[in-house]
């Protein structure tokens, strides 16, 4: 049987054309009703990453952030910024700015209306798509269909080719057996998944910070060695985009696919995943969490992503595949499988010997934080299954999970780079298409919700969430959180209001 062919398919139908068109759309809504939040709240995004702190029930703005960063810096963020090259040439880097851009829109309402609808499960803070679709839509059945794909895209789908990516790249670096990378990184990831919540905030706090300035800072040394390169790269992006380069024409329609699809991928936004870590945030206002998990997609597309292409385009390290499949339009490199090798190859054209063992130690920590944030997606989603069972009933259920995505990325390791992608892209995909109808179908509220935000900071509060005066229902855990937590910011905003309506 032909798994390649029939995962291809499969995912080739997923991804097709109307799910770029019902991601730019969710993307434009927000951007669009809401004047732009991703541009005119960038301080308000830093402001809450670093200023939030965590409590017995939830963890801190900046621990939610940097698990929902490392869920989305990983695998997309260098093997598949190479692959986007390969298929829709330079052009694919600038589809992959607009849909980060576009999409931090969707990744503020996901975000939002995940700590809108959260709850306690264990005493400690829950929520996500399942959650705001059943409470918020008032679709429980479609609720649990979320829920469901969830836990088979994050535990059974996604390991795949992060695994695989990590076995290939310490192959390539060092000739480690793919079976001892397998037991290493399986290992390391369940002592951190298996330790609930608190532990895996802890270790995304101060892991994916650290990787992602490190991976940011080779990319910069190695612009500045090619600093000549820099015009004509970025001349070459934009011709290649607007179909302006003649011998990209022909391409042009990948560019714009493979670019949005490897964007989307890699970013995550209107996938739901953000919104797991959102829910579990400690915050007074739930626009908060949505514009500092928002600000991650920044981080992954326009800083990491980026710094990846650059590192290609800048050294010449890559080739482009011509639209039939059977040869190239550039073919710069020999011998080099595109992916993870370009990058490797860019930075040993720098460094020589240094490529192939810096992006493999980069890949393995990306590869953690990304399978430690889907741990938490589907510790999330079993959470929403199991919910009306005992604590007992759902600590087996998920841990039982949990060891079954341990044993999936051991042997992800061992499966094919296509294969391996096909089936990541299938997950994901599943996720958007439940996903980006939810919050499209919310998009009222989200802005009801966001406009009292707006409406607080001008009158120079500090935010607080009053879901009754905005008329919106089942978030009654919100007078518990600002009564107990927040009662000097709701007496201050009392206050307020009452000289406005002086």
């Amino acid at each position: 049987m032909n798994w390649e062919a029939i995962t291809g398919t499969i995912a080739g139908y997923l991804w097709a054309l109307p799910l770029i068109i019902v991601a730019l759309t969710s993307g434009l809504i927000y951007s669009i009703r809401l004047k732009f939040p991703q541009v005119r709240r960038i301080k308000d995004m830093v402001k809450y990453l670093v200023g939030g702190k965590a409590s017995e029930e939830g963890i801190s703005s900046f621990q939610g952030f940097a698990m929902t960063l490392g869920g989305r810096i990983g695998i997309g963020n260098i093997a598949g910024v190479a692959t986007a090259i390969f298929y829709g040439g330079p052009g694919a880097i600038f589809w992959m700015w607009v849909i980060a851009f576009v999409g931090a829109g969707s990744a503020m309402a996901e975000s939002t209306l995940g700590n809108v609808y959260k709850t306690k499960v264990g005493g400690e803070y829950r929520g996500g798509p399942a959650f705001y679709i059943e409470r918020g839509l008032k679709m429980p059945i479609f609720a649990i269909v979320f829920a469901i794909v969830s836990v088979i895209s994050n535990a059974i789908t996604g390991p795949t080719i992060q695994a695989y990516n990590v076995a290939e790249s310490f192959k390539t670096a060092w000739g480690v057996d793919p079976i001892i990378t397998a037991v290493v990184l399986t290992v390391i990831f369940a002592l951190i998944a298996l330790g609930g919540m608190k532990r895996i905030g802890k270790f995304a706090q101060y892991v994916v910070p650290f990787m992602a300035l490190a991976y940011i800072v080779i990319a910069i040394i190695v612009l500045l060695a090619n600093i000549t390169r820099i015009g004509p790269m970025v001349k070459l992006i934009f011709s290649c985009a607007f179909n302006l380069n003649a011998v990209f024409g022909a391409i042009w329609g990948q560019s714009f696919m493979w670019g949005i699809k490897r964007g989307i991928f890699s970013n995550e936004a209107g996938f739901g995943t953000g919104a797991h870590a959102a829910a579990s945030a400690e915050v007074s206002h739930p626009v908060k969490q949505g514009l500092a998990q928002s600000f991650s997609v920044y981080i992954d597309t326009l800083f990491v992503c980026t710094a990846t292409g650059i590192m290609i385009l800048s050294t010449g390290m890559y080739n482009v595949q011509n639209l039939a499949g059977d040869g190239y339009i550039v073919e710069n490199i020999h011998g080099v499988d595109h992916g993870v090798g370009y990058t490797q190859a860019a930075i040993d054209s720098l460094l020589p010997g240094t490529g192939s063992g810096f992006v493999a130690i980069a890949i393995f920590f990306f590869t953690l934080t990304t399978l430690v944030a889907f741990a938490f997606n589907t510790d999330a989603g079993m959470s929403y299954i199991f919910r009306k069972k005992s604590r007992r009933t759902q600590k087996i259920a998920i841990n039982s999970v949990l060891f079954a995505m341990v044993a999936i990325t051991f042997f992800g390791s061992m499966t094919s780079t296509a294969v391996a992608w096909n089936i990541a892209d299938m997950g994901t995909a599943i996720l958007a298409w439940v996903n980006l109808p939810a919050i499209i179908l919310l998009s009222p509220k989200v802005i009801k919700i966001f406009r009292d935000y707006d409406r607080q900071r001008k009158m120079g509060l500090d935010p607080v969430f009053e879901p009754s005066k905005l008329g919106i229902d089942n978030a009654e855990i919100w007078d518990e959180i600002v009564a107990e937590k927040y009662s000097d910011l709701l007496e201050l905003k009392r206050e307020a209001e009452r000289k406005t309506n002086l």
